[in-house]
This record gives C-alpha cells, sequence and structure tokens, in this order.
C-alpha cells in the first residue's frame, strides 16, 4: 500500500472514530439532537414549516438503527458511540466496496 493510500486510511478511521462528538456534543451543552438529525416536528417547531420536499420525502427514508440505539430502554452514551462507530464503519466499508468494483469495472473497458 503506498503513502498517500494509508494517509487516506487514516483520515477515514480518526473521522469515524471521532464521529461520537455527533451525539455527545449535544448531550454535553444540553442540546435536543445532533445537527441536521432533526424530525419534521422539530423543523416546523424551529422554522414556522416544513420545506414540501422535506415533507414529501421524510418517510421514505428509515434509519435501520434509528437513534443509533438498539431498541433497548436503558441505552448507554457508550453504547450509542459503539453505534454510532459501528455505522461510520459500515458506511465507509459501503463506499469502499462500491469505489473498488466502480473501479474494477472501468479497468476491464479500458
Amino acid at each position: 500500500m503506498d503513502k498517500l493510500k494509508k494517509k487516506i486510511l487514516l483520515v477515514l478511521l480518526a473521522l469515524t472514530l471521532l464521529s461520537p462528538l455527533g451525539i455527545m456534543l449535544p448531550k454535553w451543552f444540553n442540546a435536543d439532537d445532533a445537527w441536521g438529525e432533526w424530525s419534521t416536528d422539530r423543523i416546523e417547531k424551529e422554522i414556522g414549516y416544513v420545506p414540501e420536499g422535506m415533507k414529501k420525502d421524510a418517510e421514505k427514508w428509515k434509519a435501520p438503527l434509528p437513534d443509533y440505539s438498539d431498541g433497548s430502554e436503558n441505552n448507554s452514551l457508550f453504547s450509542g458511540s459503539l453505534l454510532y462507530i459501528l455505522s461510520g464503519f459500515t458506511g465507509v466499508g459501503i463506499i469502499s466496496l462500491a469505489t473498488w468494483g466502480l473501479f474494477k469495472i472501468y479497468r476491464k473497458h479500458e
């Protein structure tokens, strides 16, 4: 593996491991939600209306682990952080596999 690939992997690893800050910071500063993870109800409360596109698409996408919770009543910040990190690694893995596959296809057609 060359130096550039190692640097990219280290940056992705660092960002993935830092991802729980998205749920920790709101808790530490007594904010309601992580930035950008608002429901349509919250948007309406904050700005007075829900944009039409958001209304239309709000129910299309459902998170596999809503609120980064395993569904148990006793979901601690630690377990939420682990699930956040797992989500990050899953996303990085899916994008990496897709990119690798596209490069394989591209190289076959050269």
